[in-house]
């Protein structure tokens, strides 16, 4: 693809039409919080690709074919292109959770847009500069100099965490606290005050991921507002406090644009046998819940938008 003949914006506006679900999000993650909706409210739920094809079913759909033209379901949509279709079937639901579990779907289906959004824009920024760097003849600065830290936060990168991951597993160290920590609504500041702004927030949590963190602990940013957090041989409740601490310091953190908030979830490493690898997208699913919770509690949008004008 030759990105100097086509600029960004336009790229982003027309290449979202070669994206499935599985491009993404994690299905497994998607799943799971699929199920755990089902099991806590009885309904039933199927999401399609874009053209009908099933992804996810949880409970009664089979024989079920989607009309994604007649009958389209919840529509979710990624820069104004549906990527995917939300099916629910009530049948099972008390009549007094109805109207609850209806606003529940609208709000998943939301956030699911949201989530979409962000991970194709930073796919799509990650591809682009790629393929500007390679056209340029030039190496990615990290790999050219062997460096073990991210540009922008100064963490480890991905490459040079995966690599202690590996490190950790081969050491059999057990138990490792597994933290996925996600900024929240990276995509709103990025879209509102510009890539400055957006980069000054993620910057800003990771130095509280840093300030919050013991000195054997292991900070990875391993995608644009995802970061990893290690913790060997941590203790019961060290990595809930840690989070909790990181929460609080994002609530105090007084700014006259950003509001900072970071989503977590964590999972134990136990046994020396298990992968690290393995772990991660337990904990995503952990941070996804969190995330839920987070960003319907009361006021969170008004803060989130009080540096708008």
């Amino acid at each position: 693809m030759d990105y100097k003949a086509i600029p960004f914006e336009k790229r982003i506006k027309s290449n979202i039409r070669n994206y499935a679900l599985d491009h993404l999000y994690t299905i497994g993650t998607l799943r799971e919080y699929c199920k755990a909706l089902h099991a806590l409210t009885g309904v039933d739920i199927l999401l399609t690709e874009r053209h009908g094809e099933k992804v996810v079913s949880v409970g009664g759909f089979a024989g079920f074919t989607p009309d994604v033209v007649g009958d389209p379901g919840r529509k979710v949509r990624v820069y104004g292109r549906t990527i995917a279709h939300l099916y629910a079937q009530m049948e099972r639901v008390p009549d007094t959770m109805r109207q609850e579990v209806g606003n529940l779907l609208d709000e998943f289906t939301k956030m699911l847009s949201q989530w979409g959004e962000e991970a194709y824009l930073h796919k799509e920024s990650s591809i682009y500069m790629d393929e500007l760097e390679e056209k340029v003849g030039v190496q990615h600065v990290q790999t050219a100099r062997g460096e073990k830290e991210d540009v922008l936060t100064g963490v480890y990168h991905k490459h040079y965490f995966e690599e202690q991951m590996q490190r950790l597993d081969g050491l059999s160290v057990a138990p490792v606290a597994v933290v996925n920590a996600n900024i929240n609504d990276w995509k709103f500041v990025n879209d509102h005050f510009g890539d400055e702004e957006s980069d000054r927030l993620i910057r800003t949590i990771a130095d509280l991921l840093k300030q919050e963190a013991k000195p054997d602990y292991i900070i990875g940013r391993v995608d644009g507002d995802v970061f990893i957090i290690l913790i060997p041989m941590a203790e019961d409740g060290e990595a809930e406090k840690y989070c909790a601490n990181v929460q609080k310091a994002c609530l105090e953190f007084a700014d006259p644009i950003l509001a900072l908030s970071v989503a977590c979830g964590v999972v134990y490493k136990t046994n020396v046998e298990e992968q690290l690898k393995d772990k991660l997208p337990d904990a995503e699913y952990e941070m996804f819940n969190n995330k839920f919770e987070i960003k319907n509690a009361p006021g969170y949008r008004e803060r989130l938008a009080h540096g708008v004008k």
